[in-house]
C-alpha cells in the first residue's frame, strides 16, 4: 500500500495553471536586468477591488527576491501596505507621484500608463 500511496501523491490532479508559470519563474530567477534597460509602467487601478485604488507597477524584470526588497522599501516610503502578484507590484493606494521619483532615483525608466 505504502508504494501505492508515493505513486498518488506524485500524480497531478487538479491543476488551475499550465506548468508555464512554474517554467517561467525559473527563467526569470536568473534574469536580472539593470535598472536603465527596463521600461517601468505605473496605473492607478480599482477594477476587481471593491472600488479601493491600488497602485500597480508593471515591467520588472527581476528575480523574486529583489522584487521583494523593491516592494518592502516602496511600502515603508509610501507608508502603505502591498502584494507581488506575477511580477507585478501593487501599493494600496494613490502613490503615483511618489513611486515615479523613487524609481527615478533608482535609474529605472518610468511611464505613467492608462487614464
Amino acid at each position: 500500500m505504502s508504494s501505492q500511496g508515493q505513486s498518488s501523491s506524485k500524480r497531478i490532479v487538479y491543476q488551475e495553471f499550465s506548468s508555464f508559470s512554474n517554467s517561467k519563474m525559473l527563467e526569470n530567477k536568473g534574469q536580472d536586468l539593470l535598472p536603465e534597460q527596463q521600461d517601468i509602467r505605473i496605473q492607478l487601478t480599482r477594477s476587481g477591488r471593491k472600488g479601493k485604488t491600488v497602485t500597480v507597477i508593471t515591467g520588472f524584470q527581476h528575480s523574486a527576491e529583489k522584487l521583494a526588497k523593491l516592494l518592502k522599501q516602496f511600502k515603508s516610503r509610501c507608508g502603505s501596505g502591498g502584494t507581488i502578484k506575477d511580477n507585478i507590484l501593487e501599493i494600496q493606494g494613490d502613490h503615483c507621484q511618489k513611486l515615479i521619483t523613487i524609481l527615478s532615483q533608482l535609474g529605472y525608466k518610468v511611464k505613467i500608463s492608462g487614464g
